[in-house]
């Protein structure tokens, strides 16, 4: 199978996390938002920051390095989460669904949500902005520079 590519700006993240906060108002109030990091802690923030919620907490698992994937280690638990009532879990992307199953066992009453989905994660969260293939690498802002992109024809596009 094809491994494709989708990259994500700065501005697009915006919008695409203003988008799910936009999907989240009406159900709210929250008592605070728990960023999956490192990936979740951006869309967490702006999330926040339009909800107008001032508690953030962190739960830490680590699943991979760039493409290589592992066991999931849970690395930080949220301090004052407790089972998650009350709490909207916030993460950049739902892939496989392999972190997502950690974090929905460690707050099984979060409202969790992200900004991507893809098929075989999408059912684990209550609420998502885009969904993406799932042969596709996400590329995100804080992964990636600017830099020469050849155009499209000249590419190799046999994957």
């Amino acid at each position: 199978m094809a491994q494709h590519y989708y990259t994500v700006t700065w501005d697009q993240l915006h919008r695409d996390a203003r988008a799910l906060a936009w999907r989240l108002i009406g159900k709210a109030p929250f008592q605070g938002v728990v960023a999956i990091t490192r990936g979740g802690l951006i869309p967490a923030a702006i999330v926040a920051r339009e909800l107008e919620i001032r508690v953030i907490e962190t739960v830490s698992v680590v699943t991979y390095d760039e493409e290589q994937k592992g066991a999931p280690v849970v690395a930080k638990l949220p301090a004052a989460a407790g089972d998650g009532a009350g709490w909207l879990l916030i993460d950049d992307l739902v892939d496989t669904g392999t972190t997502a199953r950690v974090v929905r066992a460690l707050l099984p009453r979060a409202h969790f949500a992200t900004v991507y989905a893809k098929a075989a994660g999408k059912p684990l969260v209550d609420d998502f902005v885009t969904e993406v293939s799932q042969d596709t690498w996400i590329l995100f802002p804080w992964d990636t520079e600017p830099q020469f992109a050849p155009p499209l024809a000249r590419r190799d596009t046999k994957g």
